[in-house]
């Protein structure tokens, strides 16, 4: 789940790596290696503490790259801001059916709310229209083929 969790992004976190990455790749890279190249210069490198430091500082910038560009190979970007308890794209909604007095899980997906408004998504897109936006607590209606059901918002997560 941590691991899944690495992968969600905001577009800020999305730029955020991509910039880092970049820096890494066309800064860092440069001067770790006039490091290296001085140190180098200097002689023995059996006892040389620079030439050792910045051998570690290569390793770790290159473990680094390596991390950020699998988390940005597995990217899952979302583009909504999640404000706590309120529903929006990709969260994970419990509702209680207060119509047939059950617990149901709802997921809103859609890659945009334009998706979910135009009812472009599934069957269940009223549903997904009518929560966007509620909170922990409020209670939905929704119109269905032959009725109206009401559904309460029991819990907002995003997963």
């Amino acid at each position: 789940m941590a691991e899944a969790k690495k992968n969600i992004l905001t577009p800020d976190g999305l730029k955020a790596l991509e910039d880092e990455l970049q820096e890494l790749k066309v800064v860092r890279r440069k001067e770790i290696a006039q490091k290296i190249k001085e140190a180098r210069e200097q002689g023995d490198l059996s006892e040389n503490a620079e030439y050792d430091a910045a051998k570690d500082e290569q390793r770790d910038m290159e473990a680094r790259i390596e991390e950020i560009e699998q988390i940005l190979k597995n990217a899952v970007v979302i583009d909504e801001k999640f404000e706590k308890g309120v529903i929006s794209l990709g969260c994970y909604v419990l509702l209680e059916d207060i119509s047939l007095g059950k617990e149901v899980t709802y997921h809103i997906v859609g890659s945009t709310e334009a998706d979910i408004l135009q009812n472009k998504v599934s069957n269940e897109a009223p549903i997904g229209r009518a929560l966007l936006g509620k909170k922990i607590g409020d209670v939905v209606s929704v119109e269905g083929i032959n009725q109206v059901n009401d559904f309460r918002v029991i819990d907002v997560q995003r997963k």
